[in-house]
């Protein structure tokens, strides 16, 4: 019956009616719309049946005017249900720290592991990770986010070119790429030692090999620096009046560093007024608790006095074992910001653009590059920007393995 579905949920009781002829009071009940159910006569004079928990005031204004006595005997459905565990209270308390306990230890991460990197390197990321707090028996919510362990992991460990991180239940998995370093092919066989690039020679070291050029000579790409093809002489026994020496060579693969003196040709724009965002220290953080499309908030109430606001947002899943509940915790720190317009010099803007394109040719050279001087070829002033090309030098090895072809 449809009428009574859902009683067991709202909660119904059972009521004994006792007098001359109790199936009338029942009559009664159903005159003022109280819903009656499962009408059992006990005997003459007793009568019980159902009624909703929500109709038993107006059931009791209803006996007032007569001579029945009521009795409430069985009392079902889900308010009758939490009655009783609320009046037993070491029950319900125990209740509680049991699903507190289950909560908190599947919020604690038990495992970390570490995958895709050499042992070395895995050494170095473990050690990262405890440093920044992360290990077994952390909670999970302390941890910071996964882009900040990335990017602090990325630079505190150079050999790391990606780290990806992810959490799964009480597992946190951090998958690694090792750095992999572009050597030069090494040639199999003789080989020459030829100039990558023009320049003029300032250090030599060979190893093995002839070498063709000296200290403060200017070299072309594709000259040779250092012979694989060695030249000796053999003398011709037998030959009393005259000793005659054959010329021979040696193929040999050319060993040995040269390094030259470079130049580099660059342009670089700097603007004479720039804006500055930047943080006060001034921060608030709240903390909502998100259920489907729905944001609850937990703690931090209002928004903070800043007339500028940088806000950064942190979701941290919650777990129970290794299921991930439909509940995320959101995290939002408000970080006051101010903007500030900054005014160059026509001198500061020079020395920022010097720097600045120092800086971007090393990083296209390498370390191993050592930057000497720069000369301002041409520097013009418009538009509130000042322009510069430069012409630096720098000191590198410029030397390229070459094949020797035997067939010549």
């Amino acid at each position: 019956m449809k009428h009574i579905q859902g009683s067991s949920v709202t909660g119904y009781i059972t009521v004994l009616v006792k007098g001359r002829q109790p199936e009338l009071f029942f009559q009664k009940c159903i005159e003022q719309d109280i819903l009656v159910w499962n009408v059992e006569k006990k005997s003459e004079t007793v009568c019980a049946g159902n009624i909703k928990l929500k109709d038993y005031s107006n059931l009791k204004k209803i006996r007032r005017g007569t001579d029945y006595k009521l009795t409430f005997t069985n009392k079902r459905g889900f308010p009758f249900l939490i009655r009783h565990f609320i009046r037993k209270r070491e029950l319900l308390a125990g209740l509680l720290l049991s699903i507190l306990l289950i909560f908190f230890l599947s919020n604690i991460i038990w495992e970390v592991r570490i995958t895709g990197v050499p042992k070395d390197i895995e050494k170095k990321i473990s050690d990262q990770l405890t440093e920044y707090g992360i290990h077994q028996g952390t909670w999970a919510f302390t941890l910071d986010s996964p882009s900040d362990i990335q990017q602090r992991l990325i630079n505190d460990i150079p050999e790391l070119l990606w780290v990806g991180i992810q959490q799964n239940g009480t597992s946190f998995v951090l998958e690694g790429v090792e750095k992999t370093i572009v050597e030069e092919e090494e040639v199999e066989g003789p080989r020459n030692l030829v100039a990558a690039k023009k320049g003029v020679i300032e250090n030599m070291y060979v190893s093995k090999g002839q070498p063709r050029v000296q200290v403060n000579d200017f070299v072309e790409p594709g000259d040779v620096l250092v012979s694989g093809k060695i030249q000796f002489s053999n003398e011709n026994e037998g030959d009393e009046d005259d000793e005659k020496k054959d010329e021979t060579y040696k193929l040999i693969a050319a060993e040995g560093e040269v390094t030259a003196k470079t130049w580099y040709e660059t342009e670089v724009t700097i603007p004479l007024k720039a804006n500055h965002e930047h943080v006060t220290g001034n921060t608030e953080t709240k903390y909502h608790l998100k259920i489907g499309g729905l944001e609850f908030p937990v703690w931090g109430f209002g928004e903070p006095e800043y007339s500028e606001i940088h806000r950064e947002r942190y979701e941290k899943d919650l777990y129970l074992f290794n299921w991930k509940l439909p509940i995320t915790l959101m995290e939002t720190t408000l970080r006051e910001k101010r903007y500030q317009e900054t005014k160059r010099s026509k001198p500061e803007a020079v020395d920022i653009g010097i720097r600045q394109a120092k800086k971007e040719l090393q990083l296209r050279l390498g370390p191993e590059a050592d930057i000497i001087s720069e000369n301002i070829l041409q520097e013009t002033t418009e538009n509130g920007k000042v322009k510069l090309i430069l012409y630096i030098a720098v000191e590198e090895n410029i030397v390229k393995q070459e094949p020797i072809d035997q067939g010549d």
